[in-house]
């Protein structure tokens, strides 16, 4: 008679939502709340990033509340700006810029 091998799996215990990374998220997920890059540097694989002309500007901050990660900030000049290290290059804040001031480009290494 073989021995029985049943051994009792102990299961680990579930994260909460904030503390899950993005590789441990089942497919199909959604994200409900913005700034999940701000705990992953996301910008490290982002392939365009925001260009500005200042000189535009109306500083009406559509960028910082369209974008979804949240990364978009106001400078000291009142003017807004893209913290590189956190934007995915997804262009929304330029799309959503009345005035224009914001061109995606190519990454530059």
């Amino acid at each position: 008679m073989a021995k029985s091998t049943n051994k009792a799996k102990t299961a680990k215990p579930p994260k909460p939502d904030d503390q899950l990374t993005w590789k441990e998220l089942e497919i199909g997920s959604i994200a409900t709340r913005p700034g999940s890059a701000s705990r992953y540097k996301t910008g490290d694989w982002s392939s365009r990033q925001p260009e500005y002309d200042l000189s535009k500007c109306i500083k009406c901050a559509l960028c910082q509340t369209f974008c979804p990660e949240g990364c978009v900030k106001s400078t000291d000049e009142g003017f807004y700006a893209a913290d590189l290290y956190y934007c995915k290059g997804c262009g929304i804040c330029a799309k959503e810029c009345p005035r224009k001031v914001i061109t995606m480009v190519e990454e530059k290494e």
